[in-house]
């Protein structure tokens, strides 16, 4: 499942559509941070997009002031009748107008954009720029790192989805290191919809975010101990810094440097934990290390210490 992650980003072919369940299964955590906001989906086809169904659903629910979807080039303009254009598109909805609570046809705005409606051009900068924003959506898992770069230049809040092993990249890990940015309430993995109509399993797929939630300061309940147990926690060769295989399994009484899977992030508590780095990539801080144990090379570990 990893794998189609990593090809998908060798390849660029970005094109996952995240299904209904998986929305509403994180956004049902978030509903007081939308209150008056504009939602702006703006890597989203809206012909086929969940992003644009289940905001326009719950438009009144979540008490949003605007949703905003842009989509890029390639697609249609006019989503509700059979008129085709090449042309990047926005939709906007104000909302429900007629009182039958359901996104109408004629409430529903169509507006042909001058540019190619990448979420780099001025034309999407232009909103995201608006202070009340907020994006959510599935960027291109390609260009993720450029995403990022740009929500942070403007200060935005944020509920994205992209590959775990993105806190190993230079514009992630910093955030990730200061806090600035966690996981979502969600579990790892999710299964996505192709153009061809296939469904994709992408084992490293997460919801990143910078809104708070009741699952992120939730402390770790340790159940290991490390004394009589050291056989368990083997240290990487050359380096003193022990293994730990599962998320679970932090000891209670080590001090010393531990690594990690990457997953453990969606259990870290930065009240009790620090992150150092990531270990086989450039983005170490203090501790250098590489997973080699007994000669043997195992997965990316996630570089943590106690507070």
């Amino acid at each position: 499942m990893n794998r189609n992650l990593n090809k998908a980003r060798r390849n660029k072919n970005d094109e996952f559509y995240t299904q209904l369940a998986d929305i509403e299964r994180e956004l049902k955590h978030y509903k007081k941070h939308f209150k008056d906001k504009i939602v702006f989906c703006n890597c989203d086809d809206p012909r086929i997009s969940n992003f644009f169904r289940y905001f326009s659903y719950s438009f009144e629910h979540l008490k949003l002031r605007q949703l905003i979807i842009t989509c890029y080039k390639n697609q249609q303009i006019d989503l509700f009748t059979e008129q085709e254009n090449e042309g990047a598109v926005s939709l906007i909805y104000n909302g429900d107008k007629n009182g039958n609570k359901i996104p109408d046809v004629e409430e529903i705005g169509l507006k042909e954009l001058k540019g190619d409606g990448d979420f780099r051009s001025d034309e999407c900068i232009e909103i995201l720029r608006h202070p009340d924003v907020i994006p959510v959506t599935n960027p291109p898992f390609s260009l993720f790192g450029a995403y990022m770069s740009i929500i942070m230049k403007y200060g935005k809040k944020f509920l994205i989805i992209g590959n775990l092993n993105a806190i190993g990249y230079k514009e992630i890990f910093p955030l990730v290191k200061e806090n600035r940015i966690w996981l979502g309430v969600s579990p790892t993995g999710m299964t996505f919809l192709t153009p061809e109509g296939s469904l994709r399993q992408m084992g490293f797929a997460v919801w990143f975010t910078n809104l708070p939630h009741k699952k992120r300061n939730e402390p770790y309940i340790f159940t290991k101990k490390y004394a009589g147990h050291e056989k368990e926690y083997p240290k990487y060769d050359g380096y003193n810094i022990i293994n730990v295989s599962q998320s679970n399994s932090v000891p209670e009484d080590y001090e010393g440097v531990m690594g990690l899977p990457l997953s453990f992030l969606s259990k870290y508590n930065p009240n009790q934990f620090e992150i150092l780095g990531v270990a086989n990539s450039a983005r170490w801080i203090d501790y250098k290390c590489f997973t080699i144990i007994n000669g043997r090379k195992i997965y990316d570990r996630l570089l943590i210490k106690r507070i």
